[in-house]
């Protein structure tokens, strides 16, 4: 079963996280990524700009509203996603109870795909 995995992070941390402790936290990332990749489990994914460079559209009065950043009040920030194959939930929480970034006070939220809403897209290729 695919699951969509949000990754979110202080970014106010890794702000505060000198080079080298980046660093070495990206080198962890990547290397549990390349992991789950050659296991079959990770089928994509991608990591995110700040939240400093983000921008939000909504409808209001009628007409889109365009604002910067996101229109959020919270402390953790939406890092990344990542696509994931996974038996069942129970396994998914466990890949991603083992990625490096929860060590790091990073959250994710995962939901399983929908793949009868996706598969009407696939339909109107």
């Amino acid at each position: 079963m695919k699951y969509i995995c949000l990754g979110y992070f202080k970014e106010n941390m890794w702000d505060s996280m000198s080079e080298q402790q980046q660093k070495a936290f990206v080198t962890d990332c990547l290397a549990y990524d390349r992991d789950l990749k050659k296991n079959g489990h990770m089928t994509g994914g991608e990591a995110l700009q700040s939240v400093r460079t983000a921008t939000t559209v909504r409808y209001g009065n009628g007409k889109p509203v365009v604002t910067d950043g996101p229109f959020a009040e919270t402390k953790e920030q939406l890092g990344g996603i990542m696509i994931l194959e996974a038996r069942d939930l129970n396994q998914a929480i466990h890949l991603m109870s083992n990625h490096p970034s929860t060590r790091m006070g990073g959250t994710w939220e995962i939901r399983p795909s929908d793949e009868q809403i996706n598969a009407l897209f696939e339909d109107g290729k």
